[in-house]
């Protein structure tokens, strides 16, 4: 969730993207806070969900790969405009850290309903790339490729490694590949393993020196890779070969067959998920460099803004949420165990339409602060610790 350091000779496309899937975050958040449903079952679960509940979760998979994937890139970026490589590797460092700490101590009491538990997400995920990238960055630009590229295509062979299975290192190897409670003495779960995403962001390094080239050239490198990602994945999951842990199978019938090929796995991104959500950023991207008026100039506001409005959405999405369910009669409490039993009433929250709804009213109310925030970034360039905002 970084928008790469420095506002000089930034790339409205790439902005574009990841104001585009900050966009699409918040409506899966806002699922998260007002659709009951996201409380009962999960919306990939094919024995309860229904086609368009499943397609809004489907479409904020692209969210967290594009971020990692821009996160590398704005780290080459950043790099090759300081030409330090040991100031590099600090920022990133520093970088990476903080937004763990933000993970642990500012997201996490979203997640867990003020229950003290730390819940290791999306922020864990892309500090842990950044730490790792710190490292990584002292290599050649083509081996660091080399690297991200093998993790992304080799972790799913850690598969058949489980926490169970390893004794006092379990909860530890819950921190790179297995969901699961975080090391004694940490009241918490990890909910997005870091190996895999430390594969994306390097690869997104490896990749940085594309962003150097003409418009032209990097877009149609670009196409040819998420064509090839796409064809890849259709390759590997049409025989279950390989890539993900869960096959998919026919289902009662066509629609539903189609969501088991679809239904790839998340936590840990496996091979397929990445290559389906990665490759659509890559198609994705060129287009965006036609997206022009008001519509491109919001979509670059939201995206040199990213962890602002990650924070803030979250915060004013949880509160408006329990102000309906508040304004309802329930108490906190009742609250609080909905979540816990994940069994709320059918009248609970808005329904997916709600979501919707809120979605739309959520974004639209952070607009006017994330662009002032851009100016303040903008005109306050000496002020180094926006950087890290």
């Amino acid at each position: 969730m970084t928008a790469g350091a420095g506002e000089e000779r930034r790339l409205p496309e790439v902005d574009r993207l990841r104001g585009l899937v900050m966009v699409i975050m918040a409506l899966d958040h806002m699922r998260d806070f007002f659709d009951a449903d996201a409380i009962r079952f999960s919306p990939t679960d094919l024995t309860h969900t229904y086609p368009f509940l499943f397609f809004t979760r489907f479409i904020t998979h692209f969210c967290a790969p594009t971020f990692a994937l821009l996160a590398g890139v704005g780290a080459f970026l950043y790099g090759a405009r300081q030409q330090n490589p040991r100031k590099l590797s600090l920022f990133l460092a520093s970088r990476g850290l903080w937004l763990i700490f933000l993970d642990a101590f500012l997201i996490s009491p979203i997640w867990s309903m003020g229950s003290g538990k730390i819940e290791f997400g999306t922020l864990y995920a892309i500090g842990c790339g950044l730490l790792a990238l710190s490292a990584l960055s002292r290599l050649p630009t083509p081996a660091v490729l080399a690297i991200g590229a093998a993790i992304i295509f080799g972790h799913n062979l850690l598969d058949g490694i489980h926490a169970a299975d390893l004794g006092a290192w379990g909860p530890w190897w819950r921190l790179l590949h297995e969901r699961g409670p975080l090391p004694p003495g940490l009241r918490g779960d990890v909910v997005y393993p870091a190996a895999p995403w430390i594969g994306v962001v390097a690869f997104g390094y490896g990749i940085g020196p594309l962003f150097q080239r003409s418009a032209g050239e990097r877009d149609r490198i670009l196409r040819i890779g998420g064509l090839a990602a796409l064809a890849l994945f259709l390759a590997l999951r049409s025989g279950n070969f390989y890539g993900d842990p869960k096959d998919w199978a026919a289902q009662r019938d066509a629609v539903f067959s189609a969501l088991s090929f679809l239904n790839v796995t998340k936590y840990p991104p496996s091979l397929l998920y990445l290559l389906v959500t990665l490759g659509g950023a890559m198609l994705v991207l060129p287009l965006l460099e036609k997206v022009r008026g008001a519509a491109g100039k919001a979509l670059v506001i939201f995206g040199r803004t990213p962890l602002f409005f990650y924070v803030l959405h979250l915060y004013l999405g949880v509160a408006a949420a329990l102000a309906l369910a508040l304004g309802r009669g329930y108490s906190l409490a009742q609250i609080g165990e909905f979540a816990k039993s994940g069994a709320p009433p059918p009248e609970f929250g808005a329904g997916l339409a709600g979501a919707y709804v809120a979605w739309i009213a959520v974004v639209l109310a952070l607009f006017p602060l994330c662009r002032w925030f851009a100016e303040l970034k903008r005109r306050r360039a000496d002020w180094w610790w926006l950087s890290y905002l």
